[in-house]
């Protein structure tokens, strides 16, 4: 064979195991791709079982029950609610009426069961994500309260 033969043998090599490199990367990422989406979302849309999603809106009232390190709560959006069943410890700032972001599948009954579950830090921060979907059904997410629309 002639070196420029080589050469091009070489390069066609070189691309396509850098084709399959980036194919695997491209097939991880989206494994570990995760969407937001509200309770509005979940309950119209229908979100296919075991869907790893992140569920985020407002701990709804009068709803928190614990039974040991399980909890159970709801999680609005002041247009619909998913149940969502937790086991661990939850974060200090959780209460009801606060914003919230669990990260997890929908299980058995259409219960979300969260292996993660993130509240807001202070009382002016809330997920982007939640912010914009409460904002969207008019709703202020610093107080979680209907706002006037004008």
């Amino acid at each position: 064979m002639r070196p420029k033969r080589q050469r091009l043998i070489m390069v066609i090599a070189m691309m396509a195991a850098l084709g399959a490199a980036v194919a695997f990367m491209l097939v991880a990422f989206e494994e570990n791709l995760v969407f937001f989406h509200s309770p509005s979302d979940v309950v119209e849309k229908g979100i296919e079982k075991g869907k790893r999603f992140r569920l985020g809106g407002m701990v709804e009232e009068d709803t928190v029950e614990k039974n040991g390190i399980v909890v159970t709560f709801k999680v609005t959006d002041f247009n619909q609610s998913v149940p969502v069943r937790y086991e661990g410890l939850l974060p200090d700032l959780f209460r009801e009426g606060q914003g919230v972001v669990a990260e997890g599948r929908i299980g058995d009954g259409g219960i979300f069961v969260a292996d993660t579950v993130l509240a807001k830090h202070d009382e002016n921060y809330m997920a982007p994500e939640v912010a914009e979907a409460l904002a969207k059904q008019g709703i202020d997410p610093a107080h979680g309260q209907k706002t006037l629309k004008q």
